[in-house]
This record gives C-alpha cells, sequence and structure tokens, in this order.
C-alpha cells in the first residue's frame, strides 16, 4: 500500500510532526478536484491530502473516506464547512472513522474545534487575515492555513508576502502559507518567514493524479501571469479566476441576469446534492451570519458550486468557471503527485543548505 520513495529529502516542521505526515505540503480541499484518487496520491507521497466535502453529500463523503483509506494507510484530512446544516453529523464521521486532520474554509464553531481535538482530530481552518487566525487561535484552533491575494477561488487583497509574517507574528501555533507557490524556492521561502510548510492548490490540480480533464488542464497550461482575473461576478465575493469568455461576460451582465443565473443554479444544486428547500435557506442563514454577507450575495453564491463544476468535471470550459492561482502562469507540466513532491522538497532542501552558507561571521 505505502510506496517505496527511496532517499528523498525531508523536511520536518511542527505541521509534519503534528499531522504525522513526511513532508510540509497540504493539497487543499478544492471543490470538485480533491476527492480519493488525488488525495490519495499526496498522502502517498508523504505530503497531506485534504478531501473536498462541501461538494460532497453525507455519503459520497463517506464513500470518498472509505476510498481513500483504501488507497493509502497514511494521515489524510477532509474540509468541512462550517455552516453546513450537517456539520455536526460530518464531525462525527470524521471522528468515527478516524480521520487526522478537518480543515474549515470557514471559522468552525468552537464547539467543534473542542469536539474534534477531544476525539484527536488536528484542526486546521483557513484565513485571510490576521483578525481571523488570532479568533481561531483563541477558539483552540491547532495550527491555521493563511492564504494570500495570489491564491486561486474566494481570495482577499492582501499579497501572501505581506498577510504570512503578519499571522506568523500574531499567532503562536503552526502557520502554512498558501497563494504563489508551487516550487522549491516557494516552500523554502514560506520557511524562513516563520510558516510550517505550504499549502498548493492550483499546482495540484495541475498534476496527472487530478481527476480534472485533460483539455481543462491544457487550459490552464497555456495561461500567463496575466491569465487569471478577481471577480466577484460568480457569487458575489472576490474570487480568483481563470480569464474565460464566461467570466469576461459575468462581468459585463448586470445584476438581474446574476441573480436569475443563481436561482437556476440553486435548483440544479440541490437536485445533485439531495438538500431539502428547508436546508439550503438554513445554509444561507448560516452563511450570511458568518460572514456578514448581503442576501443578494447569499444568493449569488449559488452560482458558485455549479458553474465549477461545469469546467471542473464536465471539462466545459465555455459555460464553466475556473478557479486558479496566479502561480498558473509559471506552470508548464503535469506531474504526478510523487514527483511533484519529491521534486518541491528536494530543491527546498538545496536551496536553504546553500543560503546556510552565506552566513559569514564577523571577527
Amino acid at each position: 500500500m505505502t510506496a517505496d520513495t527511496g532517499a528523498v529529502a525531508t523536511v520536518d516542521t511542527s505541521l509534519t510532526r503534528l499531522a504525522g505526515v513526511r513532508h510540509p505540503i497540504v493539497q487543499t480541499g478544492m471543490g470538485w478536484v480533491a476527492g480519493s484518487r488525488l488525495v490519495g496520491a499526496t498522502a502517498e507521497a508523504g505530503g497531506l491530502g485534504i478531501l473536498a466535502s462541501a461538494t460532497m453529500t453525507y455519503d459520497e463523503l463517506a464513500a470518498a473516506i472509505t476510498e481513500t483509506k483504501r488507497r493509502t494507510d497514511r494521515p489524510f484530512g477532509v474540509n468541512l464547512r462550517a455552516d453546513a446544516e450537517d456539520a455536526d453529523r460530518r464531525v462525527d464521521l470524521l471522528i468515527s472513522e478516524g480521520v487526522r486532520v478537518a480543515s474549515f474554509a470557514l471559522a468552525p464553531r468552537r464547539e467543534q474545534i473542542a469536539k474534534l481535538k477531544d476525539h484527536g482530530i488536528v484542526v486546521l481552518p483557513s484565513v485571510g487575515a490576521v483578525r481571523h487566525a488570532e479568533k481561531v487561535a483563541s477558539w483552540g484552533a491547532d495550527a491555521v492555513v493563511v492564504q494570500g491575494g495570489e491564491g486561486g477561488g474566494h481570495t482577499g487583497s492582501v499579497a501572501t508576502t505581506v498577510l504570512l509574517p503578519s499571522v506568523v507574528d500574531a499567532v503562536d501555533i503552526p502557520v502554512v502559507a498558501a497563494g504563489g507557490f508551487f516550487d522549491g524556492r516557494g516552500l523554502a521561502a514560506a520557511l524562513s518567514y516563520g510558516a510550517a510548510g505550504i499549502a498548493m492548490g492550483t499546482r495540484f490540480l495541475l498534476t496527472t493524479d487530478s481527476t480534472v480533464p485533460a483539455e481543462v488542464k491544457r487550459h490552464y497550461l497555456e495561461r500567463d501571469v496575466s491569465g487569471t482575473v478577481v471577480t466577484t461576478r460568480v457569487d458575489g465575493m472576490p474570487h480568483r479566476v481563470l480569464r474565460t469568455d464566461l467570466v469576461e461576460h459575468l462581468e459585463s451582465s448586470g445584476r438581474f441576469t446574476g441573480v436569475v443565473r443563481a436561482l437556476r443554479n440553486a435548483v440544479r444544486f440541490r437536485a445533485l446534492t439531495g438538500l431539502s428547500p428547508v436546508a439550503m435557506v438554513r445554509e444561507g442563514l448560516a452563511m450570511k451570519r458568518g460572514n456578514d454577507l448581503t442576501w443578494s450575495q447569499v444568493l449569488m453564491a449559488a452560482n458558485t458550486p455549479m458553474l465549477l463544476r461545469a469546467g471542473l468535471v464536465e471539462g466545459r470550459t465555455d459555460t464553466g468557471v475556473l478557479a486558479s492561482g496566479q502561480v498558473v502562469g509559471a506552470v508548464d507540466d503535469l506531474p504526478t503527485v510523487a514527483e511533484l513532491i519529491d521534486g518541491i522538497v528536494a530543491d527546498a532542501a538545496a536551496v536553504l543548505q546553500a543560503n546556510a552558507g552565506l552566513v559569514v561571521r564577523s571577527t
């Protein structure tokens, strides 16, 4: 089950010790992308793979955990939506299945953190601001992923090089850097800032172990560093995606058109996930309270799952949205996950060792 990776360099950090993984590299829980195949490959390669459960029903998540365990006996994580109607049931599932890490895109509740920690599960929320990191740290989170504005999907406006050291200085728990990472130099830089590791989404999407259709991957590889845009037209919140004809259309369309599209996609998403109308309203209320959103933004959020599914699962680049970090312009190959992780760690170790020689003691 566990392949022999040979003599590969390792970098020991508080993240590797906390999560029980070999390398301080996290594969993020990308909706429609981070399934059991990608997560299993990441775990086998020594990184921390995170299953994306926000686009799964409860039963699909249970099946994905079972399949991931079939693929690997190494630690992995599951990303949860703290505001989901069945969030507590999913927390219980992670506990019963002995999942090592619970990650959250939105701040989990205090009681969720306490329950997970009581059962030995590492709690790893993602944050985009210093105050959010301080909040979850005070509630007992074991570590945080901090994403700078370079990152794909929902993102902020502060660059990783500014946000990361600010968070490292503000909290006393391990900080994982996300947004703008794709190689060993980035890992070495993050460690130098005081991070315990890096998290990557786009770089893992662009591997042979990713289930994203080949034609869509080619679409990504053709882009340069200016090939992404941050738009609020997808779901009312800043969202970094590839520049496509659809995105250009969304940017130029009026609010009414966006609301109509959101209503149509809400119906499609309900049919796909089996959520009742009442459950969707409850989740909308929780999202509104947890993120200080207007009702218009809550409604627009219905766009996200279906537009991403059209692009990342169905391969419909003309009618789907393709979340992407700015690193897409620096990536030009499709390695296996094992090749990717081994190469990043080996290059980071070489950079760290070479830089140690720059220090000269004066006499």
